[in-house]
């Protein structure tokens, strides 16, 4: 990678539940996202195996999805949780991924649907269908801040 290339790799959360009276911020992970979170887990290790940072969605999910993930990477990163991640547009997103530490080369995000997928449509041009427990990694030679529509590619994904 060069000085200023960039890898973003993009993580729907695993399937989650649906409780009733149980606050979106609460729901918590459905025995298939319990089986699908690790697999993920392993295929972001064979496409995006240095991660620098993870910034997670501070929803049940999200944070379930990261604990199942983790032990599969070889180095797992620092987590970092992030409020407006959570039912984030990819406006949001974008700011958020522009406010990216510039030591941090490789960066997981970890949130929802469809802010998600119109971020990587943004920042590709192509729009890809990313369903529950699916990774995606995007890279480009830029610095955080310069991050914008069409600027990265495409490099790995969807997952599944």
């Amino acid at each position: 990678m060069t000085p200023h290339g960039r890898a973003l790799a993009i993580l729907r959360h695993a399937k989650s539940e649906w409780p009733p009276d149980v606050p979106d911020l609460d729901r918590p992970l459905a025995p298939r996202g319990i089986r699908q979170a690790p697999e993920a887990g392993r295929w972001l290790a064979d496409h995006a195996p240095r991660i620098d940072l993870a910034v997670c969605s501070p929803a049940a999910r999200t944070r379930g999805t990261w604990e199942l993930v983790a032990p599969e990477l070889p180095d797992p990163p620092e987590i970092r949780y992030e409020a407006r991640m959570h039912g984030a547009t990819a406006g949001t997103l974008l700011r958020l991924v522009r406010e990216l530490p510039d030591e941090a080369n490789i960066v997981l995000l970890i949130g929802h649907n469809p802010g998600l997928e119109d971020l990587i449509a943004y920042l590709t041009g192509v729009g890809i269908g990313l369903k529950t427990s699916a990774a995606a990694v995007l890279s480009g030679d830029l610095t955080w801040p310069e991050t914008d529509a069409g600027r990265l590619t495409l490099r790995s994904g969807p997952s599944r």
